[in-house]
């Protein structure tokens, strides 16, 4: 399901003229996704239904957070919906 939720993502986000790069970085627990898009730049972690981030990913975007950095976790195509209409 979590796969379903990152191509929904992908693709509404496309479809509104945004970029959703997919992260890949040398740390573990870093957040799946960069979106950019309405002229912010933020991060996403996608999670199954119900599922919250594992330990160190919870770290992570603790320290990302207080650094500066927007990151959204979202679980459901839902949540990628209200995402997107905040923008």
């Amino acid at each position: 399901m979590e796969k379903e939720i990152e191509r929904y993502l992908r693709q509404r986000v496309e479809k509104a003229g945004g970029l959703c790069l997919k992260f890949t970085s040398s740390s573990a627990g870093v957040p799946d996704r960069v979106v950019i898009l309405g002229g912010e730049t933020f991060f996403v972690e996608l999670k199954a239904p119900g599922k919250k981030p594992r330990p160190l990913q919870a770290r992570v975007i603790e320290g990302m957070v207080l650094k500066g950095a927007r990151v959204e976790v979202i679980d459901s195509k839902k949540g990628v919906d209200i995402l997107l209409s905040s923008l």
